[in-house]
């Protein structure tokens, strides 16, 4: 166990109850960092559209991303790390901001208001309720969901599927060189899967970075000294959330929209990821799952203030899971290089995206095996646990899934007079959940 039994990283972490150990743990951090360090690059692309500044967008994401974390780690003492959520930021940049609805001050308010709206719920105990009412079956079919999620984001970021001109989806080319390089990846990482050897996902990355050298998909910089830079000033964008602007009565219905996807797809994220560590108890409930709510809800409200969209915990956290993560100790690695890609950035950003996509398809691949925990023979209760799989991951959102699962679930239920199968919260649950899809 690496002698961590004397240490007092081990005491704090608890890491031989979870029967891991300090390098263990810190190999996952870094595993986790390198396939969510896509979002280093992708959110100050979406913010551009918003009319905010590129290099204080970054420099701001690291900062959210590293801090956060690293309290996620040290309070929740969970192998989640968290940062920007993707579909959340696109709804902000394009939905709202472009499209004239809003200035991206507002929009931060919004996200602010939705930051306060979650940490009440939380000290109110009702997410924590919540995320105990939804049925067995459905809490199952999570892991699952995220699973299709990321084999879908994978498939996608290595263009080994794409949309025709039909709106369809087909295989992509293999005479495409980074295409090629994501099969030559993935069969890296299945290979030392294989053998079984912990930081397969890892090793696999990187040894698919060095291949994309010669490939000249993995781009080098000119000179050593070009891999170290100082971060841009982010002042142009940091305390510039205007609150007062976003609580107009004609920005309910687009406050409502963060505040109900971004609610459920860290439930999501949060049962789905625990699920695949292990953590969660014989109802599919994560003990003191209190505890990464009040953090998230923390960082959304931090975030807003930084000059970032909603702060969520990040699917991509299964993939330090994968790699033997499963304390808080994983998290905080994953901020501290967060924080340390401040001054490497350039470095960081060599690693290719069909360098990570490979891992994020084996990682959700291996999440599938959660459905096995569903009982298909009850087929009122498999059938809401299926839909949510098949539509968080065909609408590439967690919330979606959720949202679909749980009202089916009630429906069918209804159908058959099965009415004390429904809980109370159920009942009160669906009428926001059908305004959510009214909304879309």
């Amino acid at each position: 166990m690496d002698n961590t039994n004397s240490s007092w990283l081990d005491r704090f972490f608890k890491l031989s109850q979870h029967k891991t150990n300090i390098k263990t743990e810190i190999l996952a951090g870094l595993t986790t960092f390198v396939t969510m360090a896509y979002i280093i690059v992708v959110q100050p692309d979406l913010m551009k559209a918003a009319g905010m500044d590129q290099g204080a967008v970054m420099v701001t994401v690291l900062l959210a991303s590293g801090l956060f974390s690293i309290i996620m780690g040290l309070y929740a003492k969970r192998p989640f790390a968290v940062a920007p959520g993707m579909g959340g930021n696109a709804f902000f940049a394009y939905s709202i901001v472009a499209a004239g609805l809003a200035t991206w001050q507002q929009g931060l308010g919004m996200i602010f208001i939705s930051g306060v709206l979650f940490l009440l719920l939380t000290f109110l105990g009702l997410r924590e309720t919540i995320s105990r009412i939804i049925p067995k079956n459905i809490k199952n079919a999570i892991g699952a969901a995220v699973g299709l999620f990321i084999i879908g984001t994978g498939f996608s970021n290595a263009g080994l599927i794409v949309q025709n001109k039909t709106g369809t989806l087909t295989l992509g080319s293999l005479h495409s060189s980074t295409v090629l390089l994501s099969v030559i990846g993935l069969v890296i990482i299945i290979g030392l899967m294989a053998r079984k050897l912990k930081a397969a996902v890892f090793i696999g990355i990187l040894i698919t970075t060095v291949i994309g050298i010669p490939m000249g998909i993995t781009k080098l910089p000119h000179s050593f000294g070009d891999l170290f830079s100082l971060p841009p000033n982010p002042s142009s964008i940091m305390f510039q959330a205007d609150i007062p602007g976003a609580l107009q009565l004609a920005f309910f219905p687009l406050l409502f929209t963060f505040f109900t996807g971004e609610f459920f797809s860290t439930m999501g994220t949060v049962l789905g990821v625990g699920a695949k560590a292990n953590l969660l108890d014989k109802d599919g409930n994560l003990p003191d799952i209190k505890r990464p709510f009040l953090v998230d809800g923390i960082a959304t409200l931090g975030g807003a203030l930084m000059g970032q969209t909603t702060i969520t915990t990040y699917i991509e956290s299964a993939s330090g899971v994968e790699a033997g993560g499963r304390t808080g100790l994983t998290a905080v690695t994953t901020g501290l290089v967060f924080l340390l890609a401040l001054f490497i950035t350039p470095l960081i950003l060599l690693i290719p995206s069909a360098a990570t996509a490979p891992a994020l398809i084996v990682i959700g691949l291996s999440m599938l095996a959660t459905l096995k925990n569903i009982d298909m023979e009850a087929w009122e209760d498999s059938l809401p646990a299926l839909l949510t799989v098949i539509a968080a991951g065909l609408t590439f959102s967690l919330a979606n899934g959720i949202v679909f699962g749980i009202l089916s679930y009630v429906v069918i239920k209804v159908f058959m007079g099965k009415f004390r199968d429904i809980h109370i919260g159920l009942w009160i649950l669906c009428i926001p959940l059908v305004y959510y899809l009214w909304l879309k």
